[in-house]
């Protein structure tokens, strides 16, 4: 059955609605027509998402998600997100935004990172915003 799991690593955070949360991603995964395998977001701290930038993507900067695609490659979302909620705070406050909805919005970035979607160039980066906005539309 597909799952989508939520866990802490060094830090102490729980969703306040992991089923709805839960429900607002497989909605989005349908608009996208992707079919989910197994989800895995993981809330850590800044100190633990900088280790794992450093040790597998070769970035020693802090970050607010790393993404990990573990699937077979043959189209079933399967992956791990990593989300610094020390990061995801600081961002709230920077950009002016409540944390759930930054929250969120790194929650769904993440999301279609797994489903195709890239952030490398300025073009991509602003086709993510939107999609990312049209999710944000959906949560309620």
């Amino acid at each position: 059955m597909p799952s989508i799991n939520f866990f802490e690593e060094q830090v102490k955070f729980k969703l306040q609605h992991p089923r709805k949360t839960s429900h607002w991603i497989r909605a989005a995964l349908k608009k996208e027509k992707k079919k989910l395998v197994e989800l895995n977001i993981i809330f850590c701290s800044d100190e633990y998402l900088r280790e794992i930038n450093t040790q597998y993507l070769n970035h020693s900067t802090y970050t607010d998600i790393v993404t990990f695609d573990t699937g077979d490659g043959f189209g079933g979302i399967e992956g791990d997100i990593y989300i610094s909620i020390d990061r995801v705070r600081e961002n709230a406050v920077k950009y002016l935004s409540e944390f759930d909805d930054e929250l969120h919005r790194v929650i769904i970035h993440g999301v279609l990172h797994l489903s195709g979607y890239s952030d490398k160039s300025n073009r991509e980066k602003a086709a993510m915003r939107k999609r990312e906005d049209a999710y944000l539309s959906l949560r309620n």
